[in-house]
């Protein structure tokens, strides 16, 4: 009986998310439909082929750093739970694989879990240590987005307000509201070492040092991508990087809920909404120069690498390492 409970459970949740997640991409491309009905594309190319090559080279260089950053989201969930033996290099190419093909391919969760368990079970490692890795790397992304996009909505909800519309004084509170959150989450750490799960499910969290470690990770991972963005948005007229962070985030965050490939059409219209300020044709052309530089030349290079690890093994199937 409790067993078929669960199942019951287990799926309306299903639902739901199924749900949310049509709502999502409907809602998005319902913005994109009536937002680019009057869009020349010419403009758009020609503004796309006259971007600033020494911009483009900048946000190149914060997309390299956003994705060195990203490396160490496996490295510190690999030490969270316990399985030191994985040498930083191998966590690095685990990181930037399972990330970049999972969320471009869309369900990160299994397409990104398929890849991480492919490449951590040479060292050993199970599928529940796989399932630990993806709990403590989506702790990181959580933590840091709470806390940056918390600050940012503290520091300046009116610049929230382009995306949700809402009063600046709820939105300073949703922002106060995060921060809160996370000083509650570390106190709740701080008198002893607290564990979630049970059995072999069991995972010790991180302590309130090592947490501060986790919510640094994934903040400076979020700040690079928006600072790679920032850096290419049309010179004229000027935004301030608070406001680009919030909007880039809550689109962010939506493309996360709703499992979108690439978060594609999520982040154009969130953009193309929160920056009305910017010619239409030439915000999208920085928006795909942005897709091209943090999507589709990290995907091409994560497939090679992986299949060229996989000829590797096929060619010398006795190596361990």
């Amino acid at each position: 009986m409790t067993s078929a409970k669960t199942i019951i459970r287990s799926l309306g949740r299903n639902r739901m998310s199924v749900a949310i997640s049509l709502l999502i991409v409907a809602a998005a491309f319902l913005i994109l439909y009536y937002v680019l009905r009057d869009v020349d594309v010419g403009k758009v190319m020609t503004a796309f082929q006259a971007q600033s090559r020494p911009k483009i080279v900048v946000a190149s260089a914060f997309v390299v750093a956003g994705y060195v950053t990203l490396t160490f989201y496996d490295f510190f969930a690999l030490r969270t739970i316990g399985r030191d033996a994985v040498p930083f290099p191998v966590a690095a190419f685990a990181s930037f694989t399972s990330y970049t093909i999972g969320h471009t391919l869309g369900a990160a969760t299994l397409t990104g879990g398929a890849v991480r368990l492919r490449i951590y079970s040479v060292w050993g490692l199970s599928v529940l240590d796989v399932a630990k890795i993806a709990l403590i790397t989506g702790m990181t992304f959580w933590l840091g987005t709470v806390f940056v996009l918390g600050g940012a909505m503290t520091y300046a909800p009116e610049a929230a307000a382009a995306v949700d519309h809402l009063p600046t004084w709820i939105n300073r509170l949703i922002g106060l509201s995060g921060l809160c959150g996370i000083l509650c989450y570390l106190a709740w750490l701080a008198p002893r070492r607290r564990a979630i799960g049970y059995a072999n499910w069991k995972i010790v969290l991180p302590n309130v040092r090592f947490t501060l470690v986790q919510i640094a990770i994934g903040g400076m991972d979020l700040c690079l991508v928006t600072l790679a963005l920032f850096n290419l948005l049309p010179p004229s007229p000027p935004v301030d990087f608070v406001s680009v962070l919030i909007i880039f985030l809550t689109a962010t965050l939506l493309g996360t809920i709703s499992h979108v490939p690439g978060n594609l059409g999520i982040m154009e219209a969130a953009l193309l909404i929160g920056l009305p300020v910017f010619e239409k044709e030439g915000l999208l052309a920085a928006l795909l120069t942005f897709r091209i530089l943090y999507f589709v030349i990290p995907v091409c290079l994560a497939m090679l690498v992986f299949g060229l690890r996989e000829l590797s093994l096929m060619a010398r199937p006795t190596t361990t390492q």
